[in-house]
């Protein structure tokens, strides 16, 4: 069955939800570097919580649903114009799009983020984060990276980690690219799901994603991962797997008459469970990462995700991505969302959400952690009982002031260079994949321009 095309609108608010997500995980790793307690939902379990620990509140310092929204949108994006096309019976023109858009996201993803890992490089060798090793917050000296022993040891660990960020997810001159090899995979993952049912009918092509969203969901079997902490199946299904096919059905679902038609004659249905899954999904959002029996409410989630989630996973991985899937659901149903989120403010702060993410965390451990340390001295910590003295103490905060002036600033100042790096390294990382296409495409594959969104 055919289906009208998709109002303009609800497109744009994926950008502004992106752009949303961006600046949280900005917030995130900021709150988890000055203040770390806010990852529990109380000071102890025996004092109340702040303002910022609680549910809803505590969604702006929390950047794992953001993370999972951007598997949502991966889905959601890169399937939209070869489901369109699918329904207007032109799948094989979106069979042509889904090869060429398959081979183009590889340099489009990985040119960037490799290139702000070589600046990162540079940064440490030329001892841009020595600061950051003696800095008051455990965040910010466990990742940020040491400087080489040795000159061709430099560029042997600038090899080893370009490459290492793609195989497990390790690099050490920016830790935070270790979802980058996830959210390639679940890119991929968009393609081959749509390779597989571009012929399927509309119907039993939702079925099927429906099915392998549940699939995804049960299907951790989290296994150790050999250099992380962390169960590595748990972050694939968590952050990737179910988190892209929901992205993927919302698309199908986005552009089905059938659908739009039962929306648009239940108006008060539409704007209450709508609203409704909104706050659903940012209450569940707001689960923490760390000791959630500190208070009732989280509590509760904890015993409630005995009976809902796989055993053994993560809670705050499989949370944040539940509540980021019900909220994105609820967001495409409600006018006013949508409105709220195509606002030109926060579709700007989408279009710029990449190079946010790839600048944000070196930029934290050198020109934020300057200014919030650098003017500080190390506290003696007298001598031992043997008579030696101790090392210094870790270098606090400056002033208190300097942290309410910095902050606000110091993201005028991100999402500046963000625009540099969009409007300068993001058009030559094109270019070089375009020029590579010109080199390995067929002659026949050449003319056509890229159909699915980046």
């Amino acid at each position: 069955m055919g289906a009208p095309p998709a109002p303009k609108r609800d497109v744009v608010w994926v950008d502004g939800l992106r752009g949303i997500a961006s600046v949280l995980v900005v917030t995130a790793h900021i709150c988890r570097s000055l203040v770390p307690h806010l990852l529990s939902p109380a000071m102890s379990d025996k004092l109340p919580p702040t303002l910022f620990q609680l549910p809803f509140l505590r969604c702006l310092v929390m950047g794992r649903a953001s993370v999972a929204i951007f598997a949502l949108v991966t889905g959601y994006v890169n399937s939209l114009g070869p489901l369109k096309k699918s329904r207007a019976g032109n799948a094989d023109v979106a069979l042509a799009g889904i090869a060429k858009s398959a081979f183009r996201r590889f340099g489009r993803f990985m040119i960037p983020a490799m290139v702000a890992t070589i600046l990162s490089w540079l940064a440490c060798q030329f001892g841009a984060y020595n600061v950051a090793h003696v800095a008051n917050s455990a965040w910010i000296r466990d990742t940020s990276p040491t400087a080489s022993a040795s000159f061709a040891g430099a560029f042997y660990d600038l090899f080893k980690n370009l490459g290492t960020t793609w195989i497990d997810g390790m690099n050490q001159y920016d830790r935070i690219q270790w979802t980058l090899t996830y959210l390639l995979k679940g890119s991929m993952m968009t393609y081959l799901s749509l390779f597989a049912l571009i012929y399927v009918k509309p119907r039993w092509r939702m079925a099927l994603i429906a099915g392998m969203f549940y699939f995804k969901w049960k299907s951790g079997d989290c296994k150790q991962h050999p250099r992380m902490m962390i169960p590595k199946t748990d972050i694939q299904q968590a952050l990737v797997g179910f988190n892209v096919y929901c992205g993927i059905f919302l698309a199908e679902a986005s552009i089905d008459a059938d659908i739009a038609a039962f929306v648009a004659a239940h108006p008060i249905l539409q704007s209450v469970g709508s609203a409704s899954m909104i706050i659903l999904g940012l209450y569940f959002c707001s689960y923490p990462e760390e000791h959630p029996e500190w208070a009732p409410w989280s509590n509760s989630m904890l015993h409630m995700g005995q009976w809902i989630f796989p055993a053994g996973v993560e809670y705050s991985r499989y949370y944040p991505g539940m509540g980021a899937d019900i909220v994105a659901t609820g967001v495409m149903f409600n006018t006013t969302a949508k409105k709220i989120l195509s606002h030109r403010f926060l579709c700007w702060m989408g279009k710029l959400s990449w190079p946010v993410y790839l600048l944000h965390a070196p930029l934290i451990r050198t020109v934020l952690t300057w200014v919030l340390f650098g003017a500080s001295v190390r506290p003696q910590q007298g001598k031992d009982t043997n008579g030696n003295q101790l090392p210094p103490g870790w270098l606090p905060i400056a002033n208190t002031w300097v942290v309410v002036f910095a902050l606000p600033l110091f993201y005028v100042f991100l999402y500046r260079v963000a625009g540099l790096w969009a409007s300068y390294v993001d058009p030559w990382c094109t270019n070089v994949t375009q020029r590579f296409e010109e080199l390995v495409f067929r002659d026949d594959a050449k003319s056509e321009k890229p159909i699915l969104l980046s």
